[in-house]
């Protein structure tokens, strides 16, 4: 690899730092540009798997999250609206090590990723990238970078375009993405001073979805799913009559009452996307995480898809290894795009599916969603293919006959069978 870096990544959410991080150890030389000149605090990616738990075990960077105060959680519950239990997933049931979800701050985990970065990785603030560097037969080779002295090239064998929902990489290399915006938004809050259950508990409620989870230092997020004109043009004592309301639908979250009320002017406004790019890779360039995929975060997935993302990246460019030439960094990113869609395509299914049982709020799907619920929680089998398929420890699409047992269209005998153990990811290197 004769350039500036092996490879440039562009975008530092944790994304972007865990492909530096994961390649880096691989011994190649990694250069992180963002266009931030501080990292940004967001309501985002505060849900950590299983699966994303085990990748930060094997960097050597559990312990240190951990001690940021992250929350250990063994139960993802759907609850009614006074908090009756609907449908529990216990996580204490997965096979293997990593049995409980962690949740913890964004900012946190992005820098827990940065100060575990191996010498090879440098980072830039404030590095806004133009567009990328192509060769006479389009393959990407590297990126234009704007600066006060005029435009830089910055040349490498890979780009990483890390870069959000939004990607302009994405868009300059012409890779078609399908985004649809769900009817719905969310505000978020962070509450502080208050305890919460240690669980992620998702309320389905009247309005739709209220999804409440403990964060470090004695807070808790509560998400509520909202109309996209709901909070246009508030006053002050319009947010207080609309808490008192939220208040009275969801019973269950009157504890948080006075916390909450003290923090409406706190409040993020978040529209909800699904995304998913027509494929990972062109020569030369490779798609990660929110610039590839998203879906609803109900289904806490997006960043733990984006450290799956960066994990099979790193393995499938160092396979062979040492540092692969140009035409090598391409079969690897064919292996990649191959590893990562289907899996990717059934996070979305499994995602969609979730989101729309908690966030309808009337007619047939509403009415399917309950449906299937029930059913599901009744099933030992099939609430233990969800758990394994939310928490990606035993990733198992459930078939057009266990749909069918959903609805309550066949009667399943072998629900209360174990599931037997799913086969190993191919893209586990």
């Amino acid at each position: 690899m004769n350039a500036d870096a092996d490879v440039v990544v562009v975008g530092a959410g944790a994304g972007g730092l865990a492909a530096a991080r994961a390649l880096g150890a691989r011994g190649l030389r990694v250069l992180v540009l963002d266009r931030q000149r501080t990292p940004a605090s967001i309501a985002k990616g505060e849900i950590l798997q299983p699966e994303t738990v085990r990748i930060l075990d094997g960097w050597g960077m559990l312990d240190a999250l951990r001690a940021t105060g992250a929350c250990p959680v063994d139960q993802l519950a759907i609850r009614d609206p006074q908090g009756g239990p609907l449908l529990a997933l216990d996580y204490g049931t997965l096979p293997g090590r990593y049995r409980q979800i962690l949740c913890a701050d964004y900012g946190d985990l992005r820098a827990v990723l940065a100060d575990g970065l191996p010498a090879s990785v440098e980072i830039r603030w404030g590095q806004r990238v133009t567009g990328p560097l192509r060769a006479a037969d389009g393959r990407v080779t590297g990126v234009r970078v704007a600066g006060g002295d005029g435009e830089q090239e910055i040349r490498a064998a890979l780009v990483v375009a890390a870069d959000g929902m939004s990607s302009p990489l994405r868009k300059a290399v012409g890779i078609d993405v399908e985004r649809r915006e769900y009817p719905h938004g969310l505000v978020a809050f962070d509450v502080p001073g208050v305890q919460v259950a240690d669980e992620v508990s998702a309320y389905r409620t009247g309005r739709g979805l209220c999804l409440v989870y403990p964060l470090p230092g004695g807070r808790c997020r509560v998400y509520v799913q909202v109309t996209p004109d709901e909070f246009r043009g508030r006053s002050a004592a319009d947010l207080a009559d609309w808490c008192d309301r939220l208040l009275a639908e969801v019973p269950a979250i009157r504890p948080l009452g006075t916390a909450l009320r003290a923090h409406l002017d706190r409040r993020q406004l978040l529209a909800v996307y699904r995304l998913r790019a027509a494929r990972l890779t062109v020569p030369g360039l490779a798609l990660l995480g929110e610039a590839a995929h998203a879906v609803h975060p109900m289904a806490a997935q997006g960043v733990n898809s984006s450290l799956t993302d960066a994990e099979t990246l790193a393995a499938t460019l160092t396979a062979d290894g040492g540092r692969p030439d140009d035409a090598g960094v391409d079969r690897a990113l064919r292996d990649y795009d191959a590893a990562r869609r289907p899996h990717l395509d059934h996070v979305a299914t499994v995602s969609h599916s979730a989101a729309r049982m908690l966030t309808s709020v009337s007619g047939l799907p509403r009415l399917l969603g309950g449906r299937m619920m029930r059913r599901t929680a009744a099933n030992p089998r099939l609430l233990a293919l969800t758990a394994g398929n939310l928490s990606g420890t035993t990733v198992r699409p459930l078939s057009p006959v266990d749909r069918m047992y959903q609805l309550g269209l066949l009667v399943d005998r072998h629900a209360h069978q174990p599931v037997p153990p799913a086969p190993q990811r191919s893209e586990r290197r």
